[in-house]
This record gives C-alpha cells, structure tokens and sequence, in this order.
C-alpha cells in the first residue's frame, strides 16, 4: 500500500513538472510573438547609434496601442529576403510628402532642421529626388548612416507600409558596456 501511494505521489510530482513547462513554453512563445524578440544588428547604415554586432530587444506591443512617431527606430522585414531583418528611423509620417534635395530631407516642402540623426549629408537621394506622397499608412524610413544605407531611397525598400512594421527597437542588451534603453528622441 505504501508503495503505491509513493508511485502515485511520484506521478503527481511528475505531472506537476510537466505542465509547469508546458507554461513556461506557452508564455515563452506568447512573449516572442506578441510582446517582444531579439535581433541583431549586421552592417554600418544605424551608426552612430547602433553598431554592427549590438543586440537588440524589439517591443512589438506598443505600437499595437499607438502611432509610429517620427525619428522612432523601427524594424521590418527585407521583402526580397526571408529572415532578414532592416533597422531604421521613420522621417516621413503617413499623409506627408518627403523629398531629398541638396543631401537633405524635405517634408511638405520644409527643411527638417530637427533630424540630428543623420550623421552626413546624403549624396545620393535615390526614388526620394522626386517627392514622395505618402499613404494614410505609409512611411519612409532612412538610416541614420545616410550614405552607407539602404532605405526608402532605394527602390528594392522604398516606402513601408504599417503592417510591415514588426516594432520598434526598445533595449541593447549587447555589448554590455552600452546595454540600456535605446533613445528615439
């Protein structure tokens, strides 16, 4: 009798175990779909503000219950590429009109004096040399390493639209020595 009371405990202890896991997993993959997932950083076209090689936390929850705002750094998927991931900051919101004249942005015919990011001014303004009307749900993104990135000017990016935003980068968690929020504004 005392053994099969001792099996059954074990069985018991067993089970728990097992749905504590399944839990685990479940919330797990809830977090990755819905909350937030890593990426990498690979190339020079965020610099100064992310480098080749950082480690990223993207939130994909917060635009679910807000606007993509200008400057925000965003990640979407590489049409041309499966698994492959662009970082970039929005410059042109839904409804504006963007344009590159003499290496620098225009939206509705304005300067955009307050892009502090870009860290020269771009030599090439590729599709964006003509303005550009954006959709009601439409934006256009460049890297903040004007001349060394493939953006809204190419044509192969061009303009994103909402759907395609998967979120918006939120932590570096690598290199350690400059782990911390990522500042938008």
């Amino acid at each position: 009798m005392a053994r099969q009371e001792e099996e059954r405990s074990i069985l018991r202890e067993l089970a728990g175990w097992i749905v504590y896991i399944l839990i685990i997993i479940g919330l797990t993959y809830l977090i990755i779909t819905f909350v937030g997932q890593r990426t990498r950083v690979s190339g020079s076209s965020m610099e100064t503000t992310l480098s080749d090689g950082d480690n990223l936390i993207v939130d994909k929850l917060s635009y679910r219950f807000r606007e993509p705002k200008r400057f925000d750094i965003i990640v979407f998927p590489y049409q041309h590429e499966e698994n492959t991931f662009y970082i970039k900051r929005i410059i042109g919101l839904p409804g504006e009109t963007v344009q590159v004249a003499d290496g620098y942005v225009y939206v509705d015919g304005e300067q955009l004096t307050s892009d502090v990011y870009g860290a020269e001014v771009m030599d090439s303004p590729g599709i964006a040399a003509e303005p550009i009307e954006l959709g009601e749900d439409e934006y256009f993104v460049l890297g903040d390493n004007r001349n060394h990135s493939s953006d809204s000017r190419d044509p192969s990016v061009g303009v994103l639209k909402r759907e395609n935003l998967i979120g918006k980068a939120w932590v570096r968690i690598y290199p350690f020595d400059k782990m911390g929020v990522i500042r938008h504004e």
